[in-house]
Order: structure tokens, then C-alpha cells, then sequence
């Protein structure tokens, strides 16, 4: 939908907030859910949705008409698909999901066909004359893959300059522009915007670039024009402020490399100043115990006094190191909602994300913008409201927000 009277901007929520297992369940979401948000939110105009499809729902839409009926049923509600969500390839509620939201990662050739198949449903659902994005991991889960196997690195590369050259046949062949948009996030192989850059200086572009080449006979600066077009990042706010990493420094260091945002996902995480009073941290921790739930990982990212940071892989392995006396400052992965700024004895990083819209207005370096809170489900029970109502708060918060 539109931002205001500004028509740069187009802005979605993106449909992973849904519980639903398989093509039925997701369609059933579809026609229950942005029909209503539409006539809430922007009765007649166009209403764009951030569609999130698992591996096997990709594979049964492309099954029989499926992928006829959904275009039928957008172009009958006015609603449009610009961008999909390719992170998370299983399911993705109702049981735990924790490090396996990465996997297959992107050594694994079912998650190349995994993204060639959203490419394919995409091309067939992008209104014309507008770009397409697919977020993916950030290329595994740090834990798993040993980072200094330069063959791992070349396998990596490989697999993404395979959805590369599908993107640029799309483009020739269809005219549409569709980008393939890493997510950063914490303990993923690639987890800030350093990594990021690394990864394209050290292999997309050096080493990619004459994969390209072989796969498609354009010369080597062409295949480097093509990867900067083709494969982006996705800037998920929550991730960045997670990484205590500066919007502005961030969107600098891509640009001295040519690399370009695809889409950016409006999402906020937890945000806790941590006391030298022994007994204010236990109160913290016991408000904090209500948020280490079963289903996601929850990353800790803690900022010690002299500014170093520590790393926990969940909410439930930090808390019992909070009376750490060095840490400051934690910083949880989880997404709460937008429109809240304060909890009961924390804050959010709702702060940062009102830096990065500024910087989006002055900048104009994204024009997608995706809300991205699946939470609602695993909430304390304080903060979940019926859900059409939390969506419209979010949409209206980030219209706020961006006037």
C-alpha cells in the first residue's frame, strides 16, 4: 500500500505472522486475512502482500492450477505479491523451529531449488513495471559450517550465482526485474553488515563473477553488474540494531562496495539496560524468563563496558549468566511489536528502527518495506490482542513514523 501522499514506498506485511502448514492452510490465511486488512486500511487501492511460502507449499502452488487461482484471487481482491519470504524453508510454528530455520542452508541443492521454484511462482505474480524481491538465509547457520574451508565458500557462491542466472534469464526473457535478498542475522554465517561485505569481496563478486561468465558468456564486469542487481540484501532492522551496528555506517560500507538493499523488514527486538544492583537484574531476568520460549532462537547479544560484545545462542543460556558485572547492555532476538516502546522493566530497539526510516526518507535506498512481527502467537500473554487489530497498529505506527 501506499505510504501518505508518497509513492515510493510500498509497504507490506509479510504473511510468515500466519500459523499454517501446507498450500490449503496458507491460501485459507490469504483469503481470510488481506481482504479485511485491505478494506481496514486502504479500501480501494492496491494492497500488496509479503507472501512467505515453505518448501512444500512452493512445490504444491506450482502444482495443478494452483498458481492460476491465487493470481485470479489477488486480481479479484485488488491485492498484488511483490516480495516472498525464502528464509524459512519448513514450518515455521506450532513446534519448535530454533536452528533448523536454516536449514536446508545454501550447501544443500534443495535449497537452490527451493529458491529457483519462488522465482518461478514470483515471475508469474509481480505486477509489471514493478521490481521483486525474495529474502533467503544468510547462507547457513554459523555453528554448522567451518569458515575458513575455502571450498565451502566457492560451493556457496556457486549455488547462489545458479539463482543469479535464473534471475537474469527471468529479466531477458520476461522483462522483471527480481532480486535475491540475503538476511544478516545473529549466529548466521553471515550475521552483520562486515560479513556481508566480506562475502562479496572475498567470493560473489571475485569468485562468482567468472561463474557467471561460464553459465552465461557475458564478460566478467557484466557478471558483476548482474550480481550487484541480482543479489541484495535484506536489512531487517531488528538485526541491525541487534548487531549494535549504526544504520548510517551500515548503508555507507555497502555502498563503497556497490551493494544494494532489496528490501528492508520493519521489525524490532528487545532492549535491556542492565544495572549494577544485583537484585533490579534478578527482576529483569524474571521478566525476561516470560519471553525464553520453545519455538525460536532467541540470540542475546550483551555489550560489556568497554564496548566488547558477547555472544548467548538463546534467551534461555544468557540468563543465567545476567549477574555478569561486566555486561551493560543485552540485546534479544526477539520481534515484538513496533508500536510498543517500553515493557515492563525494558525498552524495545523501536529507537533504531525510527533512525533507519530517516535515513529512508533521505535517502530513498529501499522502496519495499516489510513488516515483519510472526510473534504474535509465543507472546506473553499481556501482549497478544486479536491480530487483525495488531496488524492495523502496526501498519498505522509505521505510517506515523515514516510522515
Amino acid at each position: 500500500m501506499r505510504t501518505g501522499t508518497d509513492d515510493f514506498f510500498r509497504l507490506t506485511y509479510c504473511t510468515n505472522i500466519h500459523p499454517g502448514d501446507g498450500w490449503r492452510e496458507v491460501f485459507a490465511n490469504l483469503r481470510r486475512y488481506p481482504p479485511a486488512l485491505r478494506e481496514r486500511l486502504a479500501p480501494g487501492e492496491p494492497f500488496g502482500i509479503g507472501l512467505r511460502l515453505s518448501g512444500r507449499e512452493s512445490s504444491e502452488l506450482l502444482q495443478e492450477d494452483r498458481l492460476r487461482q491465487l493470481r485470479s484471487f489477488l486480481d479479484e481482491h485488488d491485492l498484488y505479491v511483490f516480495t516472498l519470504n525464502g528464509f524459512p524453508y519448513g514450518p515455521f510454528h506450532r513446534r519448535p523451529v530454533k536452528a533448523d530455520v536454516h536449514a536446508p542452508d545454501w550447501r544443500d541443492e534443495e535449497r537452490v531449488r527451493y529458491t529457483l521454484r519462488l522465482v518461478e511462482i514470483l515471475a508469474h505474480l509481480l505486477p509489471n513495471g514493478m521490481d521483486g524481491g525474495i529474502s533467503t538465509s544468510p547462507l547457513s547457520y554459523k555453528p554448522w559450517v567451518n569458515g575458513g574451508n575455502t571450498e565451502t565458500w566457492e560451493h556457496l557462491t556457486r549455488q547462489v550465482v545458479r539463482v543469479a542466472e535464473a534471475l537474469m534469464r527471468v529479466r531477458e526473457q520476461q522483462g522483471k526485474l527480481i532480486h535475491l535478498d540475503i538476511e544478516p542475522e545473529p549466529d548466521g554465517l553471515l550475521e552483520n553488515s562486515t560479513e556481508v561485505v566480506h562475502f562479496y569481496e572475498d567470493w560473489l563478486l571475485p569468485v562468482g563473477a567468472p561463474m557467471l561468465v561460464d553459465l552465461t558468456g557475458v564478460t566478467v564486469d557484466e557478471a558483476r553488474v548482474c550480481l550487484l542487481e541480482h543479489v541484495r540484501v535484506c536489512f531487517d532492522t531488528c538485526h541491525v540494531a541487534l548487531a549494535y551496528e549504526d544504520p548510517t555506517e551500515v548503508l555507507e560500507r555497502f555502498a563503497r562496495v556497490g551493494i544494494r538493499v532489496g528490501k528492508v523488514q520493519v521489525s524490532s527486538a528487545l532492549k535491556v539496560f542492565l544495572s549494577e544492583d544485583a537484585s533490579r537484574r534478578i527482576e529483569i531476568s524474571r521478566s525476561l524468563g516470560q519471553f525464553a520460549e520453545s519455538t525460536y532462537l532467541h540470540q542475546v547479544i550483551q555489550r560489556n563496558d568497554d564496548g566488547s560484545l558477547r555472544q548467548y545462542p538463546d534467551l534461555k543460556e544468557a540468563l543465567p549468566e545476567i549477574q555478569d558485572p561486566n555486561a551493560r547492555e543485552w540485546r534479544v532476538h526477539f520481534h515484538v511489536p513496533i508500536f510498543v516502546e517500553r515493557y515492563e522493566t525494558f525498552l524495545s530497539t523501536q529507537e533504531d528502527l525510527r533512525r533507519v526510516f530517516a535515513l529512508l526518507q533521505k535517502q530513498r535506498f529501499c522502496p519495499q518495506l516489510e513488516i515483519e512481527t510472526y510473534t504474535w502467537d509465543v507472546l506473553p500473554p499481556n501482549l497478544k490482542k486479536d491480530l487483525l487489530d495488531s496488524i492495523g497498529r502496526e501498519y498505522a505506527w509505521v505510517l506515523d513514523a515514516l510522515a
